[in-house]
């Protein structure tokens, strides 16, 4: 019998920590729930969950010393998720009410405000998966639930011919905006999973696979 993976769920403070751990187990993993710096450091995949303001999000992170836990397990490749605003501080920079806030610069560009004439964006949607993606395989014309105002609208990361581009995957409202990138040791999605119902397990279970 295959041990399950164990995966931390980063609790430094963000919101929708239970369900992420009721979904992440049902998908196969043996989860803790955890601002622990060993726990952090030692899991097959840490889940980075972020809720509410960039801002806001990043500060958390910042005094649970979540920056250099996460680059610490970039730097050895092990593996990360972040979700929904655990997405976006990934990025350079997040703009809220005209204020530029820093990212963790994973990935250069900007968090901004959707370009739509209803938001939040809110409900089920589709995305448009790359050709070789590993969290979307066998799920990429289904339907995952979004919540959010604000989006990486452009993917300026440029091409290198020694280093194996990201894959970006899409969706739309009001004008594309990323949905989940794919970049060896560290993924992220900007909508929920765990509130995904059986599409968002089966992706779950598709980033475990890696692990």
């Amino acid at each position: 019998m295959t041990a399950r993976p164990r995966v931390s769920v980063f609790d430094y403070g963000s919101g929708n920590v239970h369900s992420a751990v009721k979904a992440l187990e049902a998908a196969g993993a043996d989860v803790r729930l955890t601002a622990d710096r060993d726990d952090v450091q030692s899991a097959d995949g840490l889940y980075v969950p972020g809720v509410g303001a960039f801002g806001s999000v990043m500060a958390g992170l910042q005094a649970a010393h979540g920056p250099e836990l996460i680059e610490r397990r970039l730097a050895g490749g092990r593996s990360v998720l972040g979700v929904c605003v655990g997405l976006q501080v990934l990025f350079a920079e997040g703009v809220e009410g005209g204020q530029a806030i820093e990212g963790l610069g994973e990935w250069p560009g900007t968090v901004e405000r959707l370009d739509a004439p209803v938001l939040p964006h809110m409900g089920w949607d589709l995305v448009t998966a790359p050709e070789g993606s590993r969290l979307f395989a066998g799920i990429g014309s289904e339907r995952f639930y979004f919540v959010h105002s604000y989006g990486v609208r452009d993917w300026v990361l440029p091409e290198s011919a020694s280093l194996r581009a990201p894959l970006v995957t899409w969706s739309d409202h009001g004008g594309p905006f990323v949905a989940a990138v794919e970049n060896g040791a560290l993924a992220a999605t900007q909508f929920h999973p765990e509130k995904s119902g059986a599409a968002g397990l089966r992706l779950l279970a598709n980033w475990l696979e890696t692990l």
